[in-house]
């Protein structure tokens, strides 16, 4: 009997034990459960390096930030409306306006990170404050690009504009043109290689990068705070109603910071500048 109760009771020890080993050996409590991943559509330039430079510090916020490039302008929308994507990076809200239009998708912007400013760029003449009569003035033939290269030219008080037409200026929209500047349109790509034969051009920031123009030798360059700058800032996208998901007021905190502003600006030379 005393042996029965002996074996009894070394079988309920090792059972305990046995409890107590699987308790220690369990994996420790998952703390990662607490952090946010947040996936993002952008396009491979600027828009996805912008968010790399942004990694290291929503990393320290608690938010994992997964990038997925696309070099269209269709897909991240639609990823972003199914959930895909929690947010995307990529455009400017008159193309995201037109796209819910057209698609019937309900996405929103939580904010603009970056601009990409148009600048006057010198041919023959190099003074704005002494345009000969009669100038050549290119501009790109495209309806959005035109308008705002209409409008940077007004600013520079050079020619005047209907006030009602907006970033939807055309030539017809002029209706004071004292030095008769001769308006030329082009494709926008073709300026920078037509500058011999212009007095002066209004050329994308991309374009002139590509060419070898830098801001600083612009004769004019769009004000971060122009109507062109502001109403073509390049937007971060979300579904209607996720606007306050969590990380998205950390992610935006994060690209409008300094740390992300620094790096656009040491990296593309002008030619991407963040909003201010």
């Amino acid at each position: 009997m005393k042996k029965f109760f002996a074996i009894l009771l070394t079988g309920v020890l090792t059972l305990g034990l046995a409890a107590c080993g699987g308790s220690e050996e369990a994996p420790a409590e998952d703390t990662s459960a607490d952090a946010i991943t947040l996936k993002i559509g952008a396009s491979p330039t600027p828009h996805a390096e912008i968010l790399e430079a942004a990694k290291e510090e929503l990393a320290a916020k608690g938010i994992n930030l997964e990038i997925m490039e696309f070099t269209d302008y269709v897909q991240p929308n639609l990823a972003t409306e199914s959930g895909d994507l929690d947010a995307n990076f990529f455009q400017h809200q008159p193309y995201l306006d037109s796209f819910n239009e057209e698609q019937g998708t309900n996405l929103v912007s939580i904010g603009a990170v970056h601009y990409e400013p148009m600048g006057i760029y010198a041919g023959t003449v190099t003074d704005l404050a002494n345009i000969p009569e009669g100038t050549k003035v290119g501009i790109p033939n495209d309806a959005t690009n035109g308008g705002r290269a209409l409008l940077l030219l007004e600013a520079n008080g050079l020619i005047k504009l209907d006030p009602e037409a907006g970033t939807a200026a055309t030539k017809l929209d002029i209706v004071e043109n004292p030095l008769n500047l001769e308006i030329v349109d082009m494709e926008a790509a073709q300026l920078p290689l037509s500058l011999g034969d212009l007095g002066i051009a209004v050329i994308n920031g991309n374009y002139a990068m590509q060419n070898g123009l830098k801001t600083e030798d612009a004769l004019a360059i769009e004000a971060a705070d122009s109507l062109a700058a502001t109403t073509y800032g390049n937007i971060v996208a979300v579904k209607a109603g996720n606007e306050n998901a969590p990380g998205m007021a950390e992610l935006m905190e994060v690209l409008q910071g300094d740390t992300v502003a620094a790096f656009i600006e040491s990296t593309y030379g002008g030619a991407v500048a963040p909003m201010k």
